[in-house]
């Protein structure tokens, strides 16, 4: 009975710390700033309106492509979320490292809570996408009941990547140059900007494997157009988008159980 107690208070202070973390992250996200949180919802039209006269108006890119630019649209928004979990991920535990010397808590919050805090985030760029579909007449098709299970799939992905990079950077601190390069290819490597119909069919089929690629796909399939290739399209065999799911499960929990052998000694170690 005891020890059911503590468990059940374990738990509820884990929970308040977490709602608190998400509270204050997403507080001082623009705090200081001239627009505030209006900015969750400027970064990434700005970067859309550059990109898109760049790719479809100047470099012609995209044109047979119905809806484009909220094709673009999206995939950039889903890209910034993927990028704002792992960057963010990357010194997550280091940067609380007063907090974790001072209280003995689960670790996991830290990232959970970053993690959380750029999901609404997310959300709220999803709002504008909906928008600009609504203005480009994007019709809503039945597939689009399969976007739930891949936004969780997006963070389940995320999340996992963020613990893996957090408990590395405790060790090794070139770890956030290292991610960062990575995630400057990746970007120009994952079919965000440009249809992934340019690309060889070979080089198609490896890339679609990627999770990123094949989450940044599917939803826009769902969403926007089934122009879109998918993994499935792409094989011929829907029975391929189990490559990379299981490549999220691996990932995460992969990450999830190197997080927790190593968050006994972040306190030593950072």
């Amino acid at each position: 009975m005891g020890t059911k107690l503590r468990s059940k208070s374990s738990l509820s202070h884990s929970t308040i710390l977490l709602r608190e973390l998400v509270l204050t992250d997403f507080k001082l996200r623009y705090q200081g700033s001239v627009l505030g949180y209006v900015w969750s919802l400027l970064r990434p039209l700005a970067l859309f309106v550059i990109l898109y006269f760049i790719f479809v108006k100047f470099l012609k890119i995209g044109h047979d492509i119905d809806h484009m630019p909220v094709y673009l649209l999206l995939g950039i928004v889903l890209w910034n979320y993927f990028a704002e979990v792992t960057n963010g991920g990357v010194a997550a535990i280091v940067s609380k490292g007063d907090l974790i010397r001072k209280i003995n808590f689960p670790k996991y919050v830290i990232v959970l809570a970053g993690s959380l805090s750029a999901l609404i985030n997310l959300f709220i760029n999803l709002l504008v996408v909906g928008l600009f579909m609504v203005i480009n007449k994007v019709p809503l098709t039945l597939p689009i009941v399969w976007l739930p299970l891949l936004i969780i799939e997006l963070f389940i992905l995320s999340i996992g990547v963020a613990f893996l990079l957090s408990a590395v950077f405790v060790r090794l601190r070139d770890m956030n140059y290292i991610w960062e390069v990575f995630m400057q290819g990746f970007f120009y490597a994952t079919p965000i900007l440009y249809p992934i119909t340019l690309l060889p069919a070979g080089a198609a089929k490896i890339l679609l494997l990627s999770p990123v690629a094949q989450i940044i796909q599917d939803i826009r399939y769902v969403m926007i157009t089934p122009q879109t290739q998918t993994v499935g399209t792409v094989y011929g065999n829907e029975l391929m988008r189990l490559v990379p799911v299981g490549l999220v499960i691996v990932i995460a929990i992969g990450a999830w159980k190197f997080f927790t052998a190593r968050q006994d000694r972040f306190a030593e170690d950072i």
